[in-house]
C-alpha cells in the first residue's frame, strides 16, 4: 500500500472520529472542548501498540500515551532501542471516558470499527496489546479467545495469528500505568518488552 493511500486512510479514519457518528463519548468531548486520541508513529510500523482509552492528558493534546503512562512506555521503548516514531500507538477507545472509568463494552464495540481499519491500514507484524481490555479484544478478534486467561498468566508471551495480509504476532502485555502506581511493575514490563525486541 503506497504512502499516500495509508496516510490518505489515516486521515479518513480521524474524519470520521471526529464526525462520531454513533459514539456516545463524542459528546463527552465536546461538553469538556478535547480532542479525539486517534494514534500517531509510522505507517509503516512494524509493532502496534494498543491500549484502551485515552486519559486526561491525552484528551487535551490529542496525543496517544503523553502523560505519567506514556513516559513509562518512551522508557520501555528505550530499553530495547525502539524509537517512538518507528512505532504505532493507539487506543481502541478513541475518546476519553468520564473520570478516567474503564471503558463499557458498548463503548468498545462503537469504536472498535476505527482500530480494525487502522490494522489493515499499517500491517503491523506485531500488535502488542496494553491492559486487559485490549488484550481481550485483540485477541478475539484474531481466534486467540481460547487462549485468554488472566492478563497476569500471559502477559509477555507471544501467540500466533491470522491476517488478511499474512500471519501476525499477538504480545498481550501490562498496562504501562501499572508501573505508575506500582515502580516494582517496570521490572516485570521491561522483561516482557525483550520479547518485542526481535521484531524491530
Amino acid at each position: 500500500m503506497a504512502e499516500y493511500n495509508r496516510t490518505e486512510g489515516l486521515r479518513k479514519i480521524k474524519e470520521g472520529v471526529i464526525r462520531g457518528v454513533g459514539l456516545s463519548l463524542r459528546q463527552e468531548r465536546l461538553k469538556n472542548k478535547v480532542f479525539p486520541v486517534i494514534g500517531e508513529g509510522s505507517h509503516y510500523a512494524k509493532i502496534m501498540f494498543v491500549g484502551e482509552a485515552p486519559g486526561r492528558t491525552e484528551a487535551a493534546t490529542g496525543r496517544p500515551f503523553c502523560g505519567a503512562s506514556g513516559k513509562v512506555l518512551d522508557e520501555l521503548l528505550a530499553s530495547i532501542n525502539v524509537l517512538r516514531q518507528d512505532v504505532y500507538v493507539t487506543n481502541i477507545v478513541k475518546d476519553r471516558p468520564p473520570f478516567n472509568r474503564d471503558p463499557y463494552p458498548e463503548e468498545i464495540n462503537a469504536y472498535a470499527p476505527f482500530l480494525d481499519r487502522q490494522i489493515e491500514i499499517i500491517q503491523p507484524q506485531v500488535i502488542a496489546t496494553l491492559g486487559r481490555f485490549s488484550m481481550a479484544y485483540i485477541m478475539q478478534k484474531f481466534g486467540l479467545g481460547h487462549e485468554l486467561k488472566s492478563i497476569s498468566q500471559i502477559h509477555g508471551k507471544i501467540f500466533e495469528a491470522e491476517t488478511s495480509y499474512g500471519k501476525i504476532k499477538i504480545a498481550p502485555l501490562y498496562h504501562p500505568a501499572v508501573a505508575v502506581y506500582n515502580s516494582n511493575m517496570k521490572t516485570a514490563l521491561k522483561d516482557d518488552f525483550k520479547a518485542l525486541s526481535q521484531f524491530k
